[in-house]
């Protein structure tokens, strides 16, 4: 017995919730980079800055917005990562690019001047929090 169209639509719709989506919520940055390069045959037709560094970030949930592609840039965020160093700044979307993130920080208190923070890899963040 074939399946009909509507099924086979179903079925992969099923299979990038079930399995793609929860693969990208617990894979090490090495194996999304990986994938990343070969998205579009696994994936189809989509962005991976949309879908898989989205599904892969929102491991962290203060970080994305459901329905918005990318990472959440409009709330202040303090960012630990596993050496226990501490970024606060407001993540940069365009600059977040293959599983780094990066930050928007305040240079000093009261000085009105920003900077990139350093790429920070998915696989060393511990905690996000919104402040």
């Amino acid at each position: 017995m074939h399946a009909t169209f509507a099924e086979l639509v179903a079925s992969r719709q099923q299979w990038l919730e079930e399995t793609l989506k929860p693969w990208c919520l617990a894979a090490p940055w090495k194996e999304l980079f990986q994938a990343e390069q070969d998205w579009t045959n696994i994936a189809g037709q989509v962005d991976p800055q949309g879908t898989l560094w989205a599904w892969a970030w929102s491991r962290f949930p203060t970080l994305v917005s459901e329905g918005l592609p990318g990472i959440e840039e409009t709330h202040l965020v303090r960012v630990t990562i596993r050496d226990g160093q501490i970024f606060v700044g407001y993540p940069d979307n365009r600059e977040s690019q293959h599983g780094k993130l990066r930050l928007l920080c305040e240079t000093s208190p009261d000085s009105g001047r920003h900077e990139l923070s350093e790429a920070i890899s998915i696989d060393d963040v511990v905690t996000v929090e919104r402040l």
